[in-house]
């Protein structure tokens, strides 16, 4: 493990329960961040948020969460893509079509 990383605690069950709940309800197509899955459980934690998604997210559509930027999630963007395509999520593409991002602004989902 490099210096920087480490392996989030497991989060609290009411915590990840709430995570996991919006998540499940992100419609196809659509994507939320980290940040705006806090906020629609009334939380200012976008980490503890990723703590979950680390340890529970293979339960739910986890390639619907996002960074803020609306990058999909590190070492998974291959296989988030192949959802997005499936979905129709709107992308946005880097000019050498090398690295993508989804289109927030049109793909935010607001429960």
């Amino acid at each position: 493990m490099a210096r920087n990383e480490r392996t989030p605690r497991e989060p609290n069950p009411e915590f990840a329960e709430a995570v996991l709940d919006v998540v499940a309800a992100i419609p196809a197509g659509r994507a939320m961040a980290y940040g705006d899955v806090a906020a629609a459980i009334g939380s200012r934690a976008p980490r503890a948020v990723g703590a979950v998604m680390a340890w529970y997210g293979g339960d739910v559509p986890w390639w619907r969460v996002v960074r803020a930027s609306g990058h999909p999630v590190i070492d998974h963007e291959q296989r988030a893509l192949e959802h997005y395509r499936a979905e129709g999520t709107p992308l946005i593409w880097s000019p050498d079509r090398s690295t993508f991002r989804i289109d927030l602004k049109t793909a935010r989902y607001v429960p």
